[in-house]
């Protein structure tokens, strides 16, 4: 992408200064010559060229750069000689005049002080170009520009032509836009308190209206005739009070309605204005793809039509700028694998000229980027075969894929369909470098082909990545939410359908077995039971694995402006960032790969819950609940499998500080623990565990190597509750102990 401007010019020299005008001058000449080699014809093209080289050789004389001079002023001989009709810049001659662009770019470069002079390279090019318009009868160099410059010095401006005054521009730093944003995203919430507050002042005005109406029961029940007269007249004000309270009341609803609307528009006003602001034209970031793909495809001995759709589509500038390595990825791709050469389309039928389009657009609330080549596509059949020859997938599983499902694989990283390496590509990095660098701004990215017609990728992106578009769920009582761009579907699924398989629960998906389990396991928060005779289902996965998450209650869709965790929190486990809802509530932003990641853990550990398959109109049996500590893998794994085989829940704990922070987070009946271990060994956890006001009463029992009297006595006064030795361990032993300590695995 295009380099950020700095902030504040009136700190920058005069040589920092012109290196800013190169660059847009350099770029304004690139443009005109990709354009001016595609239209030859297009007169205006060299008027904007002849402007740009003249502007960029009076830049070279302020700041002393005599090869600025020279090389802009050889530009414009060349260019007054095409507007003349004296020569057609062909192919070649443009080649020349980018190479006096880069030129350019490297003379820019070079330091004030002590850098080496580019005099001879630019000698070099000057000659090269004034041999070029010798064979084209052209006008030597140095004459033909004399009357063009005289006009710009000396011709007076036209006073019905003079341009229409420049929009002021104020630049800000990038973190100063992104503390605007965030204030205005704030008011937008604290905005929308205002209709909760609203509506518990309705409900205030319907208690007035009972009370109104109780106290004209109470009338007519009363004989009023029997009622002294200060009892009338304190009644009859009673009623005129409350009937004034009412009006009051009424009023003041009115105008805190009226004010609640005029407050919201007026918030979501300035954050719409706050986002624009940090919105930025497609095309800019683009602009050097052009000038890329000619070059590219110059190499390699193709002709290549470059067609940039929306360069004018509004994208936030964080989006724009990570998107272009994927882009560049992409479209090197498609200049290497997809476009053919010449002789090969027009022996298929095709014009010569292949054609790369480059297009953005929104569509339903996302940015939609697509990269489309019209050139040989990808075989299905070439692929399928490659995934069996590299034995990614089972052969039967792979004759069974669909060919979108068959193009997934070439996101994997060292998948590749050439045989070849060359510098562009071959290695099987690049689809799996731009998958990735999609996820890292919450997008998805999809490719779909037709053999000999083309291929086309296209990336789903979120419009900012301010704000987000999320499922709102709860679990544990609390919400949570889900990024919808990273949510598979969701459903209510009957609990009848819910199959155990090894141990696990799953559910049929379409064609698919969907593993499923509860998001507060998960999250490793409490579970609330949910008597529904449906369970809500929130399925995540990527292209190979799917998994189906339980919550408590699916919210609805909401748009969050997100809030980033503070940094001294460091990465929160399955969270990505926070946001606050319409009351000023906070809510945790999922993280689904990391959740993805938690899943595998949890399946690999053998420590997935299981789920009721009946509706919980009665409490169900208690599964008793074990923590296992011990630094050996052998040991945890052996008491796992002697415990989880009597039914008994197992959590297991690599040392005394992981067993600390698991008693801290989650409720345990039990716990197991070996005396010596690293950071914190058993004796001391036992202590910290009778400290505890919460985990005082809870069980512990001590499994240790050493079987010495002292070694017994010294856990037995640290607290713990039984001394079992690991010379004696076997499987009866260890559950004889758990039973006598917690009783059997369920109790009702």
């Amino acid at each position: 992408m295009s380099s950020k401007p700095p902030e504040d010019l009136s700190s920058l020299s005069m040589r920092e200064l012109f290196r800013i005008e190169a660059q847009e001058q350099s770029d304004i000449i690139t443009h005109g010559l990709l354009a001016l080699e595609r239209a030859p014809d297009n007169v205006s093209r060299l008027e904007t060229l002849m402007r740009a080289a003249h502007s960029l050789k009076g830049a070279g004389r302020i700041v002393n750069l005599p090869e600025i001079v020279t090389l802009a002023h050889a530009m414009e001989d060349c260019f007054v000689a095409a507007q003349n009709g004296r020569i057609v810049l062909a192919k070649t001659d443009i080649d020349i005049l980018l190479q006096g662009v880069d030129l350019v770019h490297t003379v820019t470069e070079i330091p004030e002080t002590g850098g080496e002079p580019a005099t001879k390279l630019v000698q070099d090019w000057v000659a090269t170009l004034k041999q070029r318009l010798v064979q084209r009868d052209a006008p030597p160099l140095g004459n033909a520009v004399s009357a063009l410059s005289s006009q710009y010095v000396t011709a007076p401006p036209n006073p019905t032509e003079l341009p229409a005054e420049p929009d002021r521009v104020l630049r800000l730093t990038a973190e100063n836009l992104n503390r605007l944003l965030a204030l205005a995203g704030e008011s937008l919430v604290e905005s929308r308190w205002l209709r909760p507050f609203a509506d518990s002042m309705q409900r205030l005005r319907r208690i007035q209206d009972d009370v109104s109406l109780s106290l004209d029961g109470l009338r007519g029940a009363l004989d009023l005739t029997k009622l002294s007269e200060h009892a009338k007249v304190q009644f009859n004000e009673l009623l005129m009070h409350l009937n004034e309270a009412r009006s009051f009341l009424g009023e003041r609803l009115q105008e805190l309605d009226s004010y609640d609307r005029r407050s919201a528009q007026l918030a979501h006003r300035l954050y719409l204005e706050v986002l624009r602001a940090r919105m930025r034209p497609f095309g800019d970031g683009a602009a050097r793809f052009p000038r890329m793909v000619r070059d590219i495809a110059s190499s390699l001995g193709k002709q290549v039509k470059f067609e940039l759709v929306g360069a004018d589509t509004q994208v936030d500038r964080d989006i724009l700028e990570r998107l272009d390595a994927p882009l560049t990825h992409l479209l090197r791709n498609a200049l290497d694998h997809g476009c053919e050469s010449p002789a090969i389309r027009r022996a298929s039928g095709k014009p010569a000229e292949a054609t790369i389009r480059l297009e953005a657009r929104h569509s339903a609330g996302v940015l939609l980027v697509t990269v489309a080549d019209d050139g040989a596509g990808v075989d299905p059949e070439k692929v399928r075969q490659s995934v069996i020859q590299k034995k990614l997938a089972p052969a039967a599983v792979v004759e069974k894929l669909t060919e979108t499902e068959l193009l997934e694989f070439l996101f994997l990283p060292g998948f590749t369909l050439k045989e070849s390496v060359t510098e562009l590509s071959g290695r099987g990095v690049g689809l799996n470098v731009v998958q990735e660098a999609v996820k890292n701004v919450r997008g998805t990215i999809r490719a779909a082909t037709q053999p000999g017609r083309g291929t086309r990728f296209q990336m789903q992106l979120p419009i900012t990545l301010s704000v987000l578009r999320t499922l709102l769920v709860e679990i544990g009582g609390e919400p949570y939410a889900f990024p919808l761009s990273q949510i598979t579907r969701t459903l209510k699924l009957p609990r009848d359908r819910i199959e155990a398989l090894e141990g696990r629960h799953h559910f049929r998906l379409g064609s698919d077995q969907i593993g499923l389990m509860t998001a507060s396991q998960v999250l490793g928060i409490d579970d609330t039971p949910i008597a529904e005779s449906e369970l809500p289902v929130v399925v995540l996965g990527d292209r190979n694995t799917h998994y189906g998450l339980v919550v408590d209650r699916l919210l609805g869709e909401r748009e969050l402006v997100v809030q980033p965790l503070d940094q001294r929190l460091g990465k929160v486990k399955d969270i990505s960032a926070a946001a606050l809802m319409e009351d000023g509530a906070p809510v945790l932003i999922i993280d689904t790969d990391d959740m993805m990641q938690s899943i595998a853990k949890l399946i690999s550990d053998g420590a997935l819950g299981r789920i009721e398959r009946t509706p919980l109109n009665v409490p169900a049996p208690k599964q008793k609940r074990i923590l296992a500590v011990d630094d050996s893998l052998t040991v945890r794994e052996l008491e796992r499998k002697i415990l989880s085989g009597h039914g008994y829940q197992v959590d297991i704990a690599v040392d005394g500080m992981d067993g600390w922070n698991a008693l801290r987070n989650g409720q345990y009946d039990l716990v197991i623990t070996d005396v010596d271990m690293p950071r914190l060994d058993g004796i001391e956890l036992t202590m910290l565990i009778k400290r505890d006001s919460r985990l005082k009463t809870l069980p512990v029992m001590i499994v240790s190597y050493k079987d010495r009297e002292e070694d017994r006595l010294r856990g037995l006064s640290a607290g713990a509750d039984y001394y079992l030795t690991k010379g004696n361990f076997d499987d009866a032993t260890l559950i004889d102990a758990v039973i006598d300590l917690v009783g059997e695995a369920h109790e009702e």
